[in-house]
């Protein structure tokens, strides 16, 4: 269905940045993103490029593929 990876994105995003205890605005602040970026992120509404998805792998210390992932293993 169109717009479930970014979805599943979203999801496996959030659930990452509040294992690190981060709140959107502290995500948004390391990586130099607004706060209303990360949230259209996480709630599916953003289309990434390709750079952007390993930048946010890269500050979460993840693979990129985790977060692209149906049910990411870190966020079961």
């Amino acid at each position: 269905m169109e717009g479930d990876l970014q979805r599943t994105l979203g999801r496996n995003l959030r659930a990452h940045r509040q294992k690190l205890g981060l709140s959107q605005e502290q995500f948004a602040e390391r990586l130099g993103y607004h706060r209303t970026y990360v949230g259209g992120i996480e709630q599916g509404l953003r289309n990434l490029s390709l750079r952007s998805l390993e930048r946010l792998a890269l500050d979460l210390n993840i693979d990129p593929l985790e977060l692209l992932r149906e049910a990411s293993p870190a966020t079961e």
